[in-house]
């Protein structure tokens, strides 16, 4: 039997995937130092959501550039079931009700805040993360996969993986030249053809998810203006659609000024943008960590990152922290509050966001 990969990133036609642990690096300050030195010839791991965390980056001890997944030995998967939603439903509803208060209140400032529910599930047996990971790629080949031990940010997070398939790009880097795709305001699928047409035209036109889809534009230019020379921001939102989600995104391109800023350095100066976060960033993310508490990797970010600066990461959503034993998972999803919203759509969304981990996990819901 082999072990388990250290990290794996995966999208249409490129697969990362790195062995073992030469360096860990809870501190981002450090892993950008060893990048800067030419110490390490590649960083690469996950972000938690509260940058003031320990972080779970690591120099690998061998990395491999691949077109797809390796033939890794499958398993059956046990059968897997909710053994507990964090919060209640009701409970959650009462948070973005409490969220909605001071969005409505012009006093507060704040205009949008997500909100995000955990759901810890039991299995029978230990689940296999390559299996995991072959599944939800065999899924949604579009998204990016990816798979990131979380043992270097010590503390309780030693054995423990991150798992997911994500379908929005935080940053990718090429010389030069970046790219960012930012998502906010979703739909679900439908099996009906006409339904699911429709979810997405009502998507699309929906007034609330493109206010919701235009904050996070607005605030990922902010952020990219300072350190681009030129910045191409597409004028409308796009569809994209995953296996159980319609998506407003946004194409964003642009020609770096210095080329010293690295792909971590954009990740992190785009981290958390509001699709994950909210408006402003530190307002929300103070009643993030006062309604939720400490989201830990969910939300954050998973990728890679070489000497030259190049590298690609991912907003780490759609995915579940497995259990050091593989036991026990927290599966998470998580939804944007705008003044407009209501607080039964918002539960609805976080359920259907929680249907791509459950068709990887085999989740009997």
């Amino acid at each position: 039997m082999t072990r388990e990969p250290s990290f794996v990133l995966t999208s249409n036609g490129s697969a990362v995937i790195a062995e073992g642990v030469h360096t860990a690096f809870p501190r981002v300050a450090e892993a950008r130092a060893a990048l800067a030195s030419h110490s390490a010839p590649i960083i690469l791991g996950a972000l938690p959501f509260d940058m003031s965390k320990p972080a779970a980056l690591i120099r690998p001890q061998a990395v491999q550039f691949l077109d797809t997944l390796p033939e890794w030995p499958l398993r059956s998967l046990p059968q897997v079931h909710i053994a507990e939603t964090l919060p209640e439903p009701n409970e959650h509803r009462a948070r973005i009700a409490s969220a909605l208060t001071r969005l409505r209140d012009p006093a507060s400032g704040l205009h949008k805040v997500v909100l995000a529910r955990a759901l810890r599930l039991v299995a029978d047996g230990p689940l296999d993360a390559r299996t995991i990971l072959h599944r939800l790629v065999a899924e949604d080949p579009a998204a990016n996969a990816y798979l990131a031990d979380l043992t270097a940010a010590g503390g309780g997070y030693s054995g423990t993986a991150l798992v997911g398939a994500s379908p929005e790009l935080l940053v990718a880097r090429q010389g030069d030249r970046m790219l960012c795709a930012p998502f906010a305001g979703s739909a679900p699928r439908s099996a009906d053809p006409a339904t699911d047409q429709a979810n997405g035209a009502a998507l699309a036109s929906s007034a609330k998810n493109r206010h919701e889809h235009q904050l996070v534009v607005d605030a990922v230019r902010t952020a990219l203006q300072p350190l681009c020379s030129d910045l191409d921001i597409a004028d409308e939102p796009q569809l994209n659609k995953t296996a159980a989600v319609w998506h407003l995104y946004t194409p964003i391109s642009g020609r770096l000024r210095e080329i010293s800023t690295t792909a971590l350095d954009l990740a992190i100066a785009l981290h958390p943008t509001p699709a994950v976060g909210g408006v402003p960033a530190e307002a929300a993310s103070g009643l993030i960590n006062e309604l939720e508490g400490d989201r830990g990797f969910y939300a954050g970010a998973v990728g890679w990152c070489d000497q030259r600066g190049d590298g690609r990461w991912v907003v780490s959503i759609r995915c579940a922290q497995l259990s050091a034993d593989r036991r026990t998972a927290y599966a998470y999803a998580g939804g944007g509050i705008v003044a407009e919203s209501e607080p039964d759509d918002e539960v609805d969304e976080t359920t259907t966001k929680f249907k791509t981990i459950f068709a990887a996990l085999g989740v009997d819901v």
